[in-house]
């Protein structure tokens, strides 16, 4: 299915207070080619509802090669606790070798975390989107006040989009807390990764994560020596401001 702009703006509107729930059943019911993309505690929140609206439901995460070890045991046990492929996404070797080859292990800490990004999660995030209608992130509003602020729980997607193909995002948590997704994960015995126990919230890449003080933001912890206004890795463009 395709939907147009004042489908989407009618269905963002129209669910601002919904239960995750019910976002999620419109995407399942409106769009064959879908797809959730998973990778921290309010996505494996995300999987734990699918799975009780459509058994068939796809789920893909990203293998940057840079995971923690304490993540990619986390992956295998959703897969091994909801009984789900995973559809584990990879960097192109080539361009990680020459990445590397050229700027050593560690080079974004000397001129920022953009350009490696782009190449372990950008690239094949595009790749896997061209086979989709729409995908369902775990984005919240308060992960971020500088760029997450004003996320609707549907939009079209400004960055993947192309004049060919209109893509759809969905963000069922959108208006929903922390505290909202660790009392659904405390109530519905849902696995989550063990670094959150040891003061990780927003977990990343093993070398681009650390854990977080009491009353820090939680992506604060993430690309910690670079501005707060650019700590996305170019997956999501947020109203107007995109990744550079």
């Amino acid at each position: 299915m395709s939907a147009d702009s004042g489908q989407i703006k009618a269905w963002a509107e129209s669910h601002v207070d919904a239960d995750p729930q019910a976002i999620l059943e419109i995407a399942v019911q409106n769009f064959p080619k879908l797809a959730l993309s998973f990778s921290g505690a309010e996505d494996v929140v995300l999987v734990d509802m699918l799975s009780k609206i459509d058994p068939n439901f796809s789920v893909f995460c990203l293998d940057t090669g840079r995971l923690a070890p304490q993540t990619y045991a986390f992956l295998e046990r959703v897969r091994e606790h909801y009984h789900v492929e995973l559809d584990i996404l990879f960097p192109d070797n080539a361009a990680v070798e020459q990445l590397v080859k050229t700027k050593g292990l560690f080079s974004f800490y000397q001129d920022g975390h953009q350009e490696c990004c782009a190449i372990r999660k950008v690239e094949p995030l595009r790749r896997k989107l061209q086979q989709l209608d729409a995908w369902i992130t775990g984005q919240r509003q308060d992960q971020s006040a500088n760029t997450r602020a004003a996320l609707p729980v549907v939009q079209e997607d400004g960055l993947f989009s192309t004049a060919s193909q209109r893509l759809i995002k969905f963000n069922p948590l959108s208006h929903w807390t922390s505290a909202q997704v660790w009392q659904y994960i405390r109530d519905n015995d849902v696995p989550y990764n063990e670094l959150h126990e040891q003061g990780f919230i927003s977990i990343g890449c093993e070398p681009c994560t650390r854990a977080v003080l009491p009353n820090q933001a939680e992506r604060e912890g993430r690309w910690w020596w670079e501005e707060a206004a650019h700590k996305e890795c170019g997956l999501h463009a947020h109203h107007g401001i995109k990744p550079r």
